[in-house]
């Protein structure tokens, strides 16, 4: 798609969304606020991640235990999420990478007095921060035009035609953060946000399809499409009505087998011959007996 299509489509794509959807700012919170809530709203809508969110920090009262408590019992505490093990992960790897480095979980605010460069490239170097936790913090803790897209947004600009299957991998939209200018970037991205958390919920929801198909009507042939499995098993279980043709061959073979008594029928013919050639040798030797007298 070239670049003029592919802006066009996003500022349709855009345009469709707020008919659709109620765009969502983001709170005031610290840098490590916004990377928790990060991790909780990765593929997962708004509402179960406010839900995980708010639970933690009413739960536990300090970052510290949060880095301490188990996966397992983190992810109790964050089980409204789709995936809670993925998010409690990434959590911890987050906090774990932080106290290993600063000991001071107040270092991270210092980064938004930084330049926007050098902010991202620390973020970008502690674990559990992923494309989507790295672009959703630039946007929401360090002011920066940086639009976040978990899979459910990949998905959605897949089917739309926006990205192929490499730039979907490397979760990156050529053009994106031109087509959407800097003080509509936290809209669009809330709003395509929750289409993607619809998508990735309903896949095959006649609602998710009508606003995609609003949006590109040519991404027909893109959109999910529900598995085959039981017209598979169907059409598998279909060749044995065929089979029966060639069991009928099997009947020449029943008809031979009923020639075989009437194979049988000539050897008592053969041995009334037999016993009629001895019969008239018998008379034969009578009559020459008889003649030796004479």
């Amino acid at each position: 798609m070239s670049a003029s299509n592919r802006a066009a489509v996003i500022q349709k794509c855009h345009k469709v969304l707020r008919k659709h959807y109620q765009a969502v700012s983001p709170p005031e919170r610290s840098v490590l606020e916004h990377l928790h809530y990060a991790c909780c709203l990765e593929n997962a809508p708004y509402e179960k991640a406010d839900e995980a969110f708010a639970r933690v920090q009413a739960t536990y009262f300090e970052w510290n235990e949060v880095r301490v408590t188990s996966v397992s019992e983190l992810a109790e505490e964050m089980a409204a999420l789709p995936d809670p093990q993925v998010a409690v992960t990434n959590l911890k790897r987050l906090l774990q990478s932080v106290f290993e480095a600063y000991y001071d979980w107040d270092y991270l605010e210092t980064l938004k007095k930084q330049n926007l460069g050098k902010a991202v490239a620390d973020l970008q170097k502690h674990a559990g921060v992923s494309p989507f936790v790295l672009a959703y913090g630039t946007q929401a803790a360090l002011g920066g035009h940086s639009i976040p897209l978990d899979r459910g947004a990949l998905e959605v600009l897949l089917i739309l035609g926006l990205i192929n299957e490499k730039e979907a991998a490397a979760a990156n939209c050529p053009g994106l953060e031109r087509a959407i200018p800097k003080n509509k970037g936290v809209e669009f991205g809330s709003l395509l946000h929750q289409l993607g958390a619809d998508l990735l919920a309903s896949p095959y929801s006649p609602q998710v399809r009508a606003i995609l198909l609003e949006i590109e009507p040519e991404a027909k042939d893109r959109l999910p499409k529900r598995s085959r499995k039981g017209s598979d098993e169907a059409e598998a279980a279909e060749p044995e009505p065929k089979a029966k043709p060639a069991a009928e061959p099997a009947a020449p073979k029943k008809k031979a087998a009923k020639k075989k008594p009437a194979a049988e029928t000539p050897k008592p013919k053969k041995k009334a011959a037999t016993k009629k050639s001895s019969g008239a040798k018998k008379s034969a030797t009578k009559k020459l007996t008889k003649k030796k007298p004479k």
